[in-house]
């Protein structure tokens, strides 16, 4: 399907893109970047002109977004842009205050010591949100398919029987409706998009306030006697609250817990002062109150209109999985759209983004949530401000409760890595070893079960597996084995688009679990297998061409009897 914007009172914008991004923040620029990584035209429209630097709000890129920097040939750019090199520190140290004593630390946070694994193409990376949005919004200005336009605000949206619409206003009060195959609200918690769908948030606001301080403190950090890391823990009950440097210079930030706006704007050096515990030299940048909201969207899609990101849910900040949940949203419906687009996949496959991405916002808002329960002033025992023995008692305690409660909060790899979609109308399901959850929240196991991402593995020096992946569909494994010339057949018959690597000299059974694996653009392996029956029921069912599969008596292309049971429920 090939359409055009049509801008009805300004021809200015750009009058070729099917698809049209309400929202031009991390979440709408990543979708936009997806796109064009598939050839497919996109409009974003945002409302700021520039990205101020005094917002960082997520400073945690995990490595799962990483991976899919990386994909876009981003990785390395977002990287040198960065204030902290990913080297820099990968601890967590919990202390009576910044120039204060320290209780405990933990390391290996966030996916940051992953550099090298065997486990990821990309560790983490710290890097304040600001930074990260530029370097989106530079490869949008870079890109031969997208084009953000800032100064207009999306103000209402709508479908009708053959396409869709946006009305954006811009700086001066000018209205006017631009029109397109296909309309994502990325514009956040007020989402006109979300509205125009009769779509609406499930969920609460935590009751306790927080508020934020941007700060530049010359000389400070040759105080700190904890050396470096990404966040610094204050368990205080005078101040409780977390800092971390944006970069090796001078600039901070700071999080107090149980400050409202009023107290927070009427004397924020007091509030840093408490957190440093000494009188510093500092100049306030930025403010900003804030309370947790643990929000989802009781529908992600309606016809032509959809919402990924905020729009379509909101967790507390611990853990840092916000921002990455709404790229993942981008890169999944990304896809799909593109895969419609350009003609090889029908409107049915866009059924599957809600079906796979809802479950992953609901199961991060409870993990994020979990996070949320212990806090700082939860961890600031009285003791801790006390001298002696009695401050060694009480460090020995808090440090027993801080591992026990917070350990998962920085290590969520089977969160972040370990998400599946294996219940999903696209995914051809089996029983073979590894297609159980065998993962939690914190701890990831590789496996290539149907629905799960691909386990990764270097190929060769500084080469991954996933650098020989397509930008559509890979088949992998070893080539020689009969389903592959039967799924390869398969995908011509249908003009579904197919990259093939033999990885047979790869030792790839191991991480396979079978002989070849179709992978999806997102990197979820799709289906797995030795033989095929009917490769062609194979390809529909993958591309959302078809729900049902032929069973065969190895259970390669057929449901498992766990799979069946969940789809009855």
């Amino acid at each position: 399907m090939k359409a055009e914007v049509l801008v009805e009172s300004n021809g200015s914008l750009p009058e070729n893109a099917p698809v049209v991004v309400a929202g031009g923040g991390p979440v709408g620029l990543a979708l936009a970047v997806e796109l064009a990584s598939h050839g497919v035209r996109s409009l974003v429209v945002e409302r700021r002109d520039e990205v101020s630097p005094l917002r960082p709000r997520a400073k945690t890129t995990s490595a799962r977004t990483m991976e899919h920097f990386r994909r876009w040939g981003l990785a390395n750019r977002l990287r040198a842009r960065a204030g902290l090199p990913v080297s820099w520190s990968d601890e967590a140290v919990f202390c009576t205050n910044l120039l204060g004593r320290e209780i405990t630390r933990i390391g290996g946070c966030f996916g940051l010591d992953l550099g090298g694994s065997e486990l990821v193409a990309e560790p983490g990376q710290q890097i304040p949100q600001p930074t990260l949005e530029q370097v989106l919004r530079d490869a949008v200005a870079e890109s031969l398919y997208a084009r953000l336009v800032t100064g207009m605000q999306a103000t209402a949206a709508g479908q009708t029987a053959d396409g869709a619409w946006v009305e954006v206003v811009d700086g001066a009060g000018v209205s006017r409706r631009v029109r397109a195959d296909w309309v994502v609200g990325c514009e956040g918690a007020r989402s006109v998009v979300r509205d125009a769908m009769g779509a609406r948030y499930e969920g609460s606001d935590d009751s306790r306030p927080n508020f934020n301080v941007v700060f530049k403190a010359p000389g400070l950090a040759e105080r700190v006697g904890h050396g470096p890391a990404v966040h610094y823990w204050v368990l205080s009950r005078a101040q409780p609250g977390v800092l971390g440097r944006l970069d090796l210079g001078d600039l901070w930030w700071a999080g107090a817990n149980g400050v409202d706006a009023a107290a927070g704007e009427a004397d924020p050096l007091r509030i840093v002062t408490n957190l440093v515990g000494a009188d510093v030299t500092l100049e306030v940048l930025a403010t900003d109150a804030w309370r947790a909201r643990m929000l989802l969207a009781d529908r992600y899609r309606t016809g032509r209109l959809f919402i990924a990101g905020d729009a379509a849910h909101q967790n507390p900040p611990w853990g840092g999985h916000g921002f990455n949940t709404g790229i993942g949203d981008a890169v999944n419906l990304g896809w799909k759209l593109a895969a419609v687009v350009n003609g090889w996949a029908p409107l049915s496959l866009l059924d599957s983004y809600e079906a796979e991405r809802r479950p992953i916002a609901a199961d991060t808002i409870a993990e994020a949530v979990r996070n949320m329960s212990t806090l700082a002033p939860e961890l600031a025992a009285p003791g801790l401000a006390g001298a002696g023995a009695e401050f060694e008692r009480a460090r020995r305690l808090a440090a027993e409760a801080i591992h026990k409660t917070k350990d998962s909060e920085f290590h969520s790899l089977g969160l972040t890595l370990g998400y599946r979609y294996d219940t999903s109308p696209i995914i051809v399901a089996d029983a073979r070893p590894g297609s159980e959850v065998t993962t939690s929240n914190d701890t990831y196991i590789p496996t290539a079960a149907p629905g799960a991402r691909l386990p990764h593995w270097w190929v060769a020096e500084g080469e991954s597996i996933y650098d020989r992946l397509g930008p559509d569909h890979t088949l992998i494994g070893d080539l020689a084995a009969p389903a592959a010339g039967k799924l390869a057949a398969a995908a011509v018959a249908l003009g579904v688009p197919l990259r093939t690597f033999d990885t047979a000299g790869h030792d790839s059974r191991r991480h396979l679990e079978a002989s070849v694996a179709l992978i999806r653009p997102d990197q979820h392996v799709a289906w797995r297998g030795d033989d095929v029956d009917n490769p062609h029921a194979v390809l529909c069912r993958v591309t959302g061409q078809s729900s049902e599969m032929p069973r065969t008596h190895q259970g390669d292309v057929a449901f498992s009897d766990r799979h069946e049971r969940l789809r009855e429920q």
